[in-house]
């Protein structure tokens, strides 16, 4: 028994949903079907989440709303219309719509969540009804009917141990359950909306529940390339990962998936496999918890902009009692996270990303720095992208960081620093963003094309 989660680039149009209709009714263990909004048809086109919250600003502005509203559900309707289907089930999505504009507004946290959910929400509608419509034996399950109980986090839900029982309750149903993704419920009753990737947690949330054979993840691309496309041209696709190598890639920049969306299913233990709609033949991506590395040390290169280093050095700082800690309270006390934090015996490095600095912030960090760890040198450089190079098989492999270090300075890229963690499954390099591209041309040439 397979749980199938389906993007918005998927559900776009009457065409994507041919192809989601036959994907489903190629294999019978396929009975969990989780959908998002509608995506873009073009590049030109808008999402339907987008609608939602241009929806969500004009009435909290207390603006005209109705032109809003008859464009989302014109978007239910031109594909009701392409399918060529009845259009009953039209008057419940805009009877949900135009419900939102009587929501009350003040003292309500969950007011933007209840607005974002309905997206999900009215396209399970429509999945299921068309599913019913061609003949399958689909039903539209609201999440808290299925047992999604969460956390009261508006835009931050997590999901609360106690529904896993609840899920569990419909492993063996008949139907094929169509289930909207990003929302459950509190309990209380409200919506509360997951944070990123958050059709991806609901179909790993789901997965877990069930116990699912395997969480296939249906969008727009083959799987996961070992580098972004926009950089290298027509990368390879990796055939297989762990949960720990997809971590460090999606930290390190891959948009394929959120990382955290993955967690449910990884506790429990379940395969996913990242697929594409329009070309459903091909085997993806598997992510596991373990994997045998056969060949290659390296299974994707990464990386991300908008990283700032604060240098610190000071001689004898490895023998004053307290200076970590000090260090840490003022990062702490003026509100900020930091990323990674290299150390010598008489420096560290403070690695953050620079959207928490603003001038004022900055200011008084470093003033602080100054008078409260008296370095002997202190100074800040803003930005940095940070380089990661993946691979469980590096720990097999001798010379991977000399391999990486070689490219890059044939390559006469500078690095700001290096930092290996102590699994050995990655290796990250901090470099100027102005040759983040060279970087990874370079390093990708290394390890999958020399």
């Amino acid at each position: 028994m397979k749980v199938t989660k389906f993007g918005g680039s998927s559900l776009a149009s009457a065409a994507q949903l041919e192809k989601v209709l036959q994907i489903v009714k190629e294999d019978a263990s396929r009975k969990f079907i989780v959908v998002s909004a509608p995506g873009k048809r073009s590049s030109e086109d808008i999402k339907v989440t987008d609608l939602l919250i241009a929806y969500y600003n004009a009435y909290l502005n207390n603006e005209e709303t109705t032109e809003i509203i008859e464009k989302i559900v014109g978007r239910y309707e031109a594909i009701l219309d392409e399918l060529e289907i009845s259009k009953e089930i039209l008057a419940d999505i805009h009877q949900a719509i135009q419900h939102l504009s009587t929501l009350t507004i003040e003292n309500n946290p969950h007011l933007l969540d209840a607005f974002l959910a309905s997206g999900e929400d009215n396209n399970a509608k429509l999945v299921a009804s068309y599913f019913q419509h061609r003949g399958l034996n689909a039903l539209y399950k609201n999440p808290l009917d299925l047992g999604i109980i969460v956390s009261d986090e508006p835009g931050n839900a997590r999901i609360l141990p106690s529904s896993s029982d609840k899920i569990n309750k419909f492993k063996e149903t008949e139907e094929i359950l169509v289930i909207p993704g990003f929302f459950g419920f509190t309990e209380a009753g409200d919506i509360c909306t997951f944070s990123r990737g958050g059709s991806d947690i609901t179909g790993s949330i789901v997965a877990a529940g069930v116990a699912a054979e395997i969480y296939e993840n249906f969008t727009d691309v083959n799987g996961i390339f070992v580098a972004h496309p926009g950089i290298i041209h027509e990368p390879k696709t990796i055939k297989e990962l762990t949960y720990r190598e997809m971590r460090e890639l999606a930290y390190a920049g891959f948009a394929v998936l959120h990382d955290e969306a993955l967690m449910p299913a990884y506790r429990a233990n379940i395969p996913v496999v990242i697929k594409n709609t329009n070309n459903p033949d091909h085997p993806g991506t598997l992510i596991t918890t373990s994997r045998t590395v056969k060949h290659d040390p390296v299974v994707g290169i990464a990386s991300d902009q908008g990283f700032a280093s604060i240098y610190i050095s000071k001689y004898l700082m490895n023998r004053e009692l307290g200076f970590g800690r000090r260090l840490l309270q003022i990062l702490e006390e003026l509100g900020l996270s930091y990323e990674h934090m290299p150390s010598g015996i008489d420096d560290i490095s403070i690695i953050l990303r620079e959207r928490q600095l603003t001038i004022d912030i900055e200011d008084a960090l470093m003033k602080r720095l100054e008078t409260e760890l008296e370095p002997d040198e202190l100074r800040i450089t803003h930005g940095l992208s940070m380089l990661m190079v993946v691979g469980e098989g590096m720990r097999q492999r001798i010379g991977v960081m000399a391999d990486s270090t070689a490219a890059l300075a044939f390559n006469k890229i500078n690095l700001e620093m290096i930092n290996q963690g102590s699994s050995e499954v990655s290796i990250m390099f901090g470099i100027r963003e102005d040759q983040e591209k060279k970087a990874i041309q370079a390093l990708y040439h290394t390890f999958f094309e020399g």
